[in-house]
């Protein structure tokens, strides 16, 4: 039987899939009950090294905070990342990292420090699940920046689809230099 994408993440069987399944390009439930992407960069969870090889591709590095449980991160694996038209872009374009609010997994950041996802999360001052954060194309002068002076834009909550793809459209766009999403919106 063809697992689907809902009945892969709803089903008790989504925590034991193998990667070599035939649908191995769905997303899986990690150890941590969090839904992945199987696109999503595959990291040592140094920022620093992950923005350097992410603006080597052309790309630019946001990072995906999640939560287990949360609905709303749910909603924007099974409705967005779902939808050919927003997941294709985003690989084009983005290198999604994938971290845990109160995950324990040891994060080195751009100044240097090594700390806890969920330490992490509290230094950048992240509340909400899920929460996309974007950071500049280099790190050149971030180490000597408050941490909420490194990002470029931050996206707390679920946006609906058009408006989740048009977040990513402001970033890639350097819109930010310009103005507001809300004004990125109205153009």
């Amino acid at each position: 039987m063809l697992m689907t994408r809902r009945g892969l993440l709803l089903g008790a069987a989504a925590a034991s899939v193998a990667p070599s399944c035939a649908w191995a390009d769905e997303p899986q439930l990690t150890a941590e009950g969090l839904i992945a992407e199987p696109w999503f960069l595959e990291s040592f969870l140094d920022l620093p090294d992950d923005l350097a090889s992410t603006h080597k591709e052309g790309k630019r590095l946001v990072i995906m905070w999640e939560l287990r449980g949360c609905p709303y991160c749910r909603e924007t694996h099974l409705v967005n990342f779902a939808q050919p038209r927003i997941a294709d872009y985003i690989k084009a374009n983005f290198e999604v990292l994938q971290l845990n609010i109160i995950g324990d997994r040891k994060v080195k950041d751009f100044d240097g420090t090594e700390l806890s996802e969920k330490a992490l999360a509290a230094k950048y001052g992240i509340h909400f699940t899920p929460t996309f954060q974007f950071f500049p194309e280099t790190a050149a002068g971030l180490k000597d920046e408050a941490p909420a002076k490194r990002e470029v834009a931050r996206a707390p909550g679920y946006l609906r689809p058009d408006d989740f793809l048009a977040f990513f459209r402001f970033v890639r766009d350097k819109a930010y230099e310009k103005g507001s999403f809300r004004d990125f919106l109205k153009s």
